[in-house]
């Protein structure tokens, strides 16, 4: 049961979130509300955007925990620049967003891939850093919503077919990476060198490189999600997302994304935060106490871990075996090719 229950993860995960929505709605018929529906997933958009940044990282063996700093420094920074300067164009601030995004994501990945700093110090490093220089900037303050123009608010609030726009771009980021992912050398690539990094130096690809490129990408969405947290939220301060991190791991690992690299699918990461948000939102509706509600997504996690661990171990023994047939498969052949000589 628990290999087929791997095989199907996506299926299995699919299930059971709704499932949980099934069981809260009897309870809270208002649960079940169109409306409520699109409202939670509207709700967990911002995470579905990080997770999928994490997982192209955690494909190539590496972490990014600056993420949330990321987000909140690039919220900072747009906010400032709304606040001072609001007659600029508002996709200037999201651009601008996204291109400092991608700069704070090259910094990790150069100190990662050129100067060889495990992923996870460079990025514990970093979160700090960025987030003290949010406090520079800042002085400590906060942004509030009277001190930001409406137009920089309404924008990813706006609503189009019943969803707001801050949804739609969760569902555009989602088609791109999905793309990305299954049909670009460069996505392929990332499964290759996270998955099997002897395999990707024979092909000549550049394991660090991919790495160096998987940071660019998840610090260009964190980028991009700074304009859409200070806008979703009205508030930009030192402490914005602060420990957000933890929740993106999370899905990802809920998702089956492999910290050890090289597994992971998109549906997997979308599924792992929709996961997050059902329960984030669900919990509350049915009575559960905020202490109880860590405790649940932390046993949720453990469980996922657990199951990754497995699925690893059991594709490591294909490996073995495959490897041992290969070998056997060359002794046998070996002396007949010699006799032909």
């Amino acid at each position: 049961m628990m290999k087929n229950l791997l095989k199907h993860r996506e299926l299995f995960l699919a299930v059971v979130i709704l499932l949980m929505i099934l069981g809260v709605g009897s309870r809270s018929p208002e649960f079940l509300y169109p409306g409520n529906v699109l409202d939670m997933f509207n709700d967990t958009a911002i995470l579905i955007i990080l997770a999928l940044g994490q997982m192209m990282v955690l494909l190539t063996k590496g972490i990014d925990l600056s993420m949330a700093a990321n987000l909140a420094l690039t919220g900072m920074i747009v906010a400032l620049l709304n606040f001072h300067y609001p007659d600029l164009p508002i996709w200037l601030l999201v651009a601008v967003a996204t291109l400092t995004g991608l700069l704070m994501g090259a910094i990790n990945g150069a100190l990662v891939w050129k100067l060889g700093i495990p992923s996870i110090v460079v990025t514990l490093g970093t979160m700090s850093i960025y987030r003290g220089i949010i406090f520079l900037l800042s002085g400590g303050g906060w942004i509030n919503a009277h001190q930001m123009s409406s137009a920089f608010l309404s924008l990813p609030r706006a609503v189009f077919l019943h969803l707001p726009v801050l949804g739609w771009c969760a569902l555009a980021v989602l088609a791109a990476v999905g793309y990305f992912m299954r049909y670009s050398r460069t996505g392929r690539a990332l499964y290759t060198a996270g998955g099997n990094p002897t395999a990707a130096y024979y092909a000549g690809i550049n394991a660090g490189k991919m790495q160096f490129i998987s940071f660019c990408l998840s610090g260009t969405l964190a980028g991009f999600s700074g304009y859409l947290w200070i806008t979703r939220f009205a508030v930009a301060y030192v402490d914005v997302a602060n420990g957000f991190e933890l929740q993106i791991v999370a899905a990802c690992v809920i998702g089956g994304i492999s910290t050890m690299g090289g597994i992971g699918t998109v549906p997997g990461c979308l599924l792992g935060a929709l996961f997050l948000g059902v329960i984030n939102n669900a919990l509350p509706v049915i009575g559960v106490s905020p202490f109880w509600q860590m405790a649940i997504s932390g046993g949720v996690i453990v469980i996922a871990v657990i199951m990754n661990e497995r699925a690893n171990k059991r594709r490591g023994r294909l490996i073995l075996r495959d490897v041992a047939l290969a070998q056997q498969s060359l002794q046998q052949d070996g002396p007949t090719k010699g006799t032909g000589l």
